[in-house]
């Protein structure tokens, strides 16, 4: 174990990586090669773990969409690669962003951003955001709140490297209000005072990051990370976890890039005893493109408790009729975490005794993709083995909670995504997902999704003063134990949402957003019925 730390410290030293994005570009479409990191915004419905946002050296000029709900997560999260990104056009820099409202049932919100510093080699930012919600007068102890602030900075030196990072704090607090759903189990109707239920999560975080911020002689580019974080919960629950990253690519032609990452992700957890969950990482890769042809050849070498796991990293398209029709293949894999702060973000209301482990996975996909018309599509196909896959039943408590179950599932996904700007005023997306299932323990997947159907439009009228926002989320119902061998499906989710922006002037305007309309009461996760009916009104400033 000892000389394995010794190897991999070694290997630290001589590697790094990249990450530089021009200032400014153009108006036009934009062909992603490079890796594409995917953030997903936040929605009140499904608890998406948060990602430590990139080092980000431009200024803030983007518009803020309130309420605007992500695509579904499914477990284990999938990768996004887009087919390509559109830049906007520069809009005036605004150093000052607020957005404040309140709404049903008893909901407040409030986002905001300022910059301090705003120069070519330095920005100073901090960013604000608060939503909570009280339902407690329709179901006793529906509630939740979360709060959460960042400091971020980025210095560019005159060595041609730059220096940046984020530190923050977050809190989320819940209630486990789903003993209001066990009345027909109990001769008395439960009743409990919110100190008795309340859960809640904080958690310091850090980041730091070094890399080129100028191209090198020898088009090398170079970063080096550090990610930290310390949490815990309102049952002695506490967890650390420590991440550090190195990365040189080596670009050959201007195009073609070999890359060597080397990545150590340290996990410590304690409840009533000491967990840990060590995993050390060595992806080496090289990737090849041309105007029809392209492909990445790699492995992603992965080491934990003494034990390596080569995994491939490969991936191959063509272009098979002219930007019309793209064919695409692939393997992967690696480790996956199930650490505390994973799974409380996707489930939050499990258990403070948990037992973490790693999913083991490889994923064969396999797909098309292209553009008919101005209409973007893409189809996939994809079989994932995994090992330790996580599973969620309820630990039969007068307070329900649950557990962790772990099991090997082969799945099976079929997947599609088109999007279309169907007038120079109307967007439309949409995107389904259907997973299939086999388990080599259990008898169904408990808790998580099979079927997932999202679409979305976004109208702009009035020389883009106002916009206009319509939502349709349809997932089916999770597979759940209901006692003894016995099992079923909890109710579906369909979900109706509707938005307007207005820019009253160049620096305040007005927003609504009412979500749930059908005011669906779908338990995603048993004996907790979702916030029903609800909306936010209010106001936006900028200056």
């Amino acid at each position: 174990m000892y000389k394995q730390h010794i190897i991999l410290a070694a290997l630290l030293v001589f590697c790094g990586t990249a990450s530089w994005a021009q200032k400014t570009l153009p108006t036009e479409s934009v062909d992603v090669i490079k890796q594409f990191n995917a953030r997903l915004i936040d929605a009140e419905r499904f608890v998406v773990p948060p990602i430590l946002p990139a080092i980000d050296t431009s200024n803030r000029r983007q518009y803020y969409n309130i309420l605007a709900k992500p695509l579904n997560v499914n477990y284990p999260a999938p990768k996004i690669r887009p087919l390509e990104w559109r830049s906007d056009p520069t809009t005036d820099i605004y150093k000052t962003y607020l957005q404040a409202g309140m709404g049903y049932p008893r909901a407040f919100y409030f986002d905001g951003s300022h910059d301090f510093v705003t120069k070519d080699d330095l920005n100073i930012g901090v960013d604000f955001n608060h939503y909570s919600a009280d339902n407690s007068k329709i179901l006793e102890n529906q509630r939740f709140g979360s709060t959460q602030i960042n400091g971020n900075a980025v210095f560019k030196t005159d060595k041609g490297f730059s220096v940046g990072g984020n530190v923050g704090y977050k809190t989320n607090t819940l209630y486990f209000y789903g003993y209001n759903d066990l009345d027909d189990d109990f001769p008395t109707q439960l009743s409990y005072d919110a100190k008795d239920v309340k859960q809640r999560f904080n958690t310091f975080y850090a980041d730091a990051k070094v890399y080129n911020s100028e191209p090198t002689v020898a088009d090398f580019n170079y970063s080096a990370s550090v990610n930290l974080y310390a949490m815990a919960d309102n049952y002695a629950a506490r967890e650390t976890g420590f991440d550090l990253g190195l990365t040189g690519t080596k670009w050959f032609d201007k195009k073609h890039p070999l890359s060597l990452t080397l990545q150590t992700d340290f996990t410590g957890y304690e409840d009533t005893t000491s967990q840990s969950l060590n995993n050390f990482f060595l992806k080496p890769n090289f990737g090849f493109h041309s105007d029809r042809f392209r492909f990445k050849v790699g492995a992603n070498i992965a080491s934990h408790t003494d034990e390596f796991y080569i995994y491939p990293d490969l991936e191959a398209s063509v272009n098979v009729v002219d930007n019309l029709i793209t064919a695409f293949a692939g393997i992967e894999g690696g480790l996956q975490k199930n650490n505390f702060r994973n799974l409380t973000d996707y489930n939050p209301f499990l258990s403070s005794r948990i037992d973490i482990r790693n999913s083991f996975y490889t994923n064969f996909y396999g797909g098309i993709k292209g553009e008919f018309k101005g209409v973007k599509y893409r189809g996939q196909v994809g079989f994932k083995n995994v090992d330790n896959l996580a599973l969620f039943v309820t630990n039969g408590d007068s307070i329900p909670r649950f557990n962790v179950l772990y099991d090997t599932a082969n799945i099976v996904t079929i997947s599609g995504e088109i999007s279309t700007q169907l007038f120079d005023n109307l967007g439309l997306i949409a995107s389904v997902t259907q997973n299939v299932f086999d388990l080599q323990r259990e008898e169904r997947p408990w808790h998580l999704p099979s079927l997932t159907f999202n679409v979305g439009a976004v109208m702009s009228m009035l020389e883009k003063k106002l916009k206009l926002r319509g939502d349709l989320y349809l997932q089916n119902g999770v597979p759940v134990k209901s006692g003894g061998t016995e099992s079923r499906n909890l109710n579906p989710l369909v979900d109706v949402s509707a938005g307007a922006e207005y820019q009253l002037t160049d620096n305040i305007g007005v927003f609504a957003r009412v979500n749930n309309m059908l005011n669906n009461k779908r338990q995603r996760w048993q004996h907790y019925p979702v916030l029903g009916l609800n909306g936010l009104v209010g106001l936006t400033a900028r200056f």
